[in-house]
């Protein structure tokens, strides 16, 4: 019997000599073929490993000189290749490039998912070229197309034309497992980022603002530091809404979260906390410079027809305005009112010390 684990390849991408094997296949051969091809398919952490190892096992049963795999993507113009068999360097680089070409025999056969047999090649022998379909929602579309070539021997039987569309198969599977797994990785990934920010503006939302605050002011007490906690206010942001409509109120909103993205420090984290309100949480002490160039930089956005834009702030203090989340919250709201009271643009700290946008406020 064929043993499938002491199957090696029978060409590298880098072009070894094949190992020389009787056709036609038999029976064992094919099985043994077929398992070492699912077992490349279950064991390979990647797309082209799997094709290519699956390649590998197709090749060796049935004493092909070359193969390729390729891909089928509604996103690209042209067809990708991934995996070869029998190809130097030189060579798969000139089959990709090939592969490019309007009307190539290959590629033109996968679009019309047509499997070909004993088709003739250029410099003599023959091919076998398979579409690698998938069905979802019971639609048939090809993902991608294998294609394997003899110099020399007998057309294929039927076994073997049977092991060779049972190939195709198993690579067709391994390009919808990894590209569901790249979809469901895609997915993941969004959710959590719709977790944790404001679809919106795309700053942290509620819920990562009170978790960063809580750690952060955990490791200002364990270091002495300072943490500040800044609320901006958008000046007459109901009237703008009243006036120029919802669609222009959010994209002032929006416009305030990319001057706060852009003027904070990497170590900053920027927040919306209500309606019209975002948070800077800022570690150190340079929370009071940067609230002003937020403030500065938000003044030079362009406003909506007949009004200018403007920030409000107030600007609290770990540990000397409060030593918790809420204390340090209700400390900067506190200086946004004073601020409010003050006029538009205008920046107070705790304890109702106010001061311009231009002027520095007195520690």
């Amino acid at each position: 019997m064929y043993d499938a684990r002491s199957i090696e390849p029978l060409v590298s991408v880098q072009g070894e000599e094949p190992v020389s094997r009787t056709r036609p296949a038999d029976d064992a051969a094919c099985a043994a073929g077929l398992a070492a091809a699912a077992g490349a398919l279950a064991r390979n952490a990647s797309l082209d490993a799997a094709v290519q190892a699956i390649l590998e096992a197709a090749t060796r049963t049935v004493a092909a000189d070359r193969a390729i795999a390729f891909l089928e993507d509604p996103d690209r113009p042209t067809a990708e290749l991934i995996a070869g068999v029998g190809l130097d360097h030189h060579q798969f680089a000139e089959a990709a490039s090939e592969l490019g070409q309007p009307g190539h025999p290959i590629v033109e056969s996968v679009r019309a998912r047509q499997t070909v047999f004993d088709r003739a090649v250029a410099g003599g022998g023959t091919s076998a070229d398979l579409p690698l379909v998938v069905s979802r929602e019971g639609i048939e579309r090809p993902v991608g197309g294998l294609s394997m070539t003899w110099s020399s021997g007998p057309p294929l039987d039927e076994a073997e034309r049977a092991f060779v569309v049972a190939i195709a198969d198993l690579a067709a599977v391994a390009v919808e497992r990894f590209r569901l797994a790249s979809l469901i990785a895609e997915r993941s990934d969004w959710f959590e980022r719709l977790a944790h920010t404001d679809p919106l503006t795309g700053l942290a939302n509620q819920r990562t603002l009170a978790r960063v605050l809580e750690l952060e002011l955990a490791r200002a007490s364990r270091q002495g530091s300072e943490v500040s906690v800044a609320i901006f206010d958008v000046d007459d942001f109901a009237a703008t809404n009243e006036a120029a409509g919802h669609q222009a109120g959010d994209d002032v909103l929006r416009s305030v979260a990319a001057v706060l993205g852009e003027s904070v420090r990497l170590v900053d984290t920027v927040a919306r906390l209500g309606a019209d309100e975002f948070v800077l949480v800022a570690p150190g002490p340079a929370g009071m410079t940067v609230a002003r160039r937020v403030i500065a930089g938000v003044a030079e956005l362009p406003g909506t027809p007949g009004a200018t834009l403007s920030l409000s702030a107030g600007v609290a203090r770990f540990p000397r305005d409060g030593t918790t989340t809420d204390e340090l919250l209700e400390a900067a709201r506190a200086a946004l009112d004073a601020a409010r009271r003050t006029g538009p643009g205008t920046l107070a700290e705790a304890s109702a010390r106010v001061g311009s946008t231009g002027g520095r406020s007195p520690d």
